[in-house]
């Protein structure tokens, strides 16, 4: 059985420096006593997610298919609004369960079936840490001549350090890029609007084309489903009683903020600049108005970038450690989280630098267009555990049971699983996969029904929800009350271990013994709340 606890010795809670700033929570519970944060900072949090130009790019999709910028602007911002739903729904589960997104999916994969979609998230994360570092390394040199492996080397070692430090960390360093970076792209939006940042109307604007405004929907919205899996992740320290309105509309105004207003930005670069380069036109643009406004621009955008890596390699590590707990218990440490980060991030940066070094512009467009299959993965596991958390089991989960292979929630869990299944096979006629080691595919759809545009997500999503809600009506959530209630005691006891540990330590630190919440864990979450 998975390890709950953490593994504070008493050295570790003493020492200071770096060493003593390192999270000590992984994929274990975390105690009420431990809880802290605002919905206010999630919202900081996911508003500089968006806050870096892998975003403007979304704002050139419209315009390359002949959309106005007018009709690209409103796509983009319908097609975010849509996807921002979904993660903003997942960070009510942190509070709830107080343990990472992925390893709470046990309740409705099982404890070893979780790594069906482990291996999307996993991937996600590593696609996405490949693009910034391709992007970072070619962008810095391109405007300021820099050594592009030199600034794959540093940007791969500050995202790992940041991942290693964790959580916390995480949040003040997001809080403070956005402090720095916010006025600079204020002060050109703002050019853009008066007209003092260049650029022309084009020759042809443009106007509506029902292909291009769907494409431009989709893939917004798809952007903002890709967080998804990361949401819990930094919410989880959250107190059980936050109030769910209040961290959803955090997260889905701070995510969709940023988003909307950098794919409008990214349109008006392609429309009125004619600009390919998200940080090229951060440049130029910039510059027109005074330079080197775009010059400091791009590097604050680039360093926000790889902030955001440094986010994704957290992730990453979670998601490594669940899986590999689903199959051998783990004891969660510093050493263990420090060691899985560290190797993430040489896989990265071996894949990133084979790719700039080769010079292939596909190389970097097949990064990017696998993200595409990773969103046929990630899509019907949102659907059938919002589903769950919502609809059927309505935020009631025994939470050591979760890390129990002999819990009530089984190693293989037949519903979730074939809901999955079954969702991601029906989005097989509607897909468009670019090309990927040379391998494309276009379904039956959109070669003759939908003018060339990607419905799958949409498929998936109500598919494969729609399955796991019926087959979960056969599911006996009466049987799970008793565990429920077993969990209930465990955490509650864990808590008041917890909180007598923290006493004794603060008045007698030489002899303080490592909290164990150990096993089995904790307990089972509270009703769900809103607004309660």
């Amino acid at each position: 059985m998975a390890t709950l606890s953490r593994e504070p010795t008493v050295e570790e809670e003493h020492q200071r420096g770096m060493l003593g700033q390192i999270e000590v929570h992984s994929i274990d519970w975390i105690p009420d006593t431990e809880r802290h944060g605002t919905t206010r900072q999630q919202a900081v949090l996911w508003f500089l997610g968006n806050f870096q130009y892998f975003t403007i790019p979304i704002g050139f999709v419209g315009p390359a298919m002949g959309l106005s910028l007018g009709w690209t602007i409103l796509a983009g911002a319908a097609g975010i609004a849509f996807g921002t739903l979904f993660m903003a729904f997942h960070a009510t589960q942190g509070p709830v369960f107080g343990l990472p997104q992925m390893i709470q999916t046990r309740a409705q994969l099982g404890y070893r079936g979780v790594v069906v979609a482990l291996f999307a998230v996993l991937f996600t994360y590593m696609a996405f840490n490949v693009a910034g570092l391709v992007l970072a390394a070619s962008g810095l040199h391109g405007a300021f001549g820099w050594n592009p492996h030199l600034v794959a080397a540093v940007s791969t070692v500050l995202a790992a350090v940041l991942a290693i430090l964790g959580y916390d960390w995480v949040h003040k360093v997001f809080r403070f890029l956005l402090v720095i970076s916010f006025p600079y792209y204020a002060i050109i939006s703002v050019a853009v609007l008066i007209g003092h940042a260049g650029g022309h109307a084009p020759h042809h604007p443009g106007g509506f084309v029902f292909a291009a405004f769907m494409a431009q929907f989709s893939v917004a919205a798809a952007y903002n489903i890709t967080y998804a899996p990361y949401v819990s992740d930094y919410s989880r320290y959250m107190p059980r009683n936050t109030r769910a309105r209040g961290i959803i509309a955090a997260v889905f105004f701070g995510a969709s903020g940023s988003a909307i207003w950098l794919i409008a930005l990214g349109a008006w670069l392609a429309t009125r600049l004619g600009i390919s380069d998200g940080l090229v036109g951060l440049q130029v643009a910039g510059d027109n108005i005074a330079a080197p406004l775009g010059s400091i621009t791009a590097f604050l955008s680039v360093a926000t970038m790889l902030a955001t890596n440094g986010m994704n390699a957290y992730g990453g590590m979670l998601t490594v450690l669940t899986g590999i707990d689903s199959f051998k218990t783990i004891k969660t440490s510093r050493t263990l989280r420090t060691v899985t980060v560290i190797v993430l991030a040489v896989i990265w940066y071996a894949i990133g630098e084979s790719i700039s070094t080769s010079g292939s512009a596909a190389a970097v467009n097949a990064v990017f267009n696998s993200l595409t299959l990773m969103l046929y993965l990630l899509v019907p596991w949102t659907a059938l555990n919002l589903v769950d958390f919502f609809f059927v089991r309505r935020a009631h989960y025994a939470i050591t049971d979760i890390f129990r292979p002999d819990g009530v929630y089984g190693k293989w869990a037949w519903r979730g699983l074939t809901a999955y299944a079954v969702g991601f096979a029906a989005q097989i006629p509607f897909m468009v996969l670019p090309p990927i080691a040379g391998f494309s595919y276009t379904g039956y759809f959109p070669n003759h029904v939908t003018n060339g545009v990607d419905y799958s997500w949409l498929v998936g999503l109500l598919v494969s929800g729609l399955v796991y809600l019926l087959l979960s009506r056969s599911l006996d959530l009466s049987a799970e009350r008793s565990a429920i209630e077993a969990s209930e005691r465990e955490l509650q006891a864990i808590d008041v271990i917890t909180e007598t540990a923290a006493s004794t330590e603060h008045a007698q630190p030489d002899t303080r013994q490592a909290a164990a919440p150990g096993q089995p864990g904790q307990a089972a979450t509270h009703a769900y709340q809103d607004g309660e």
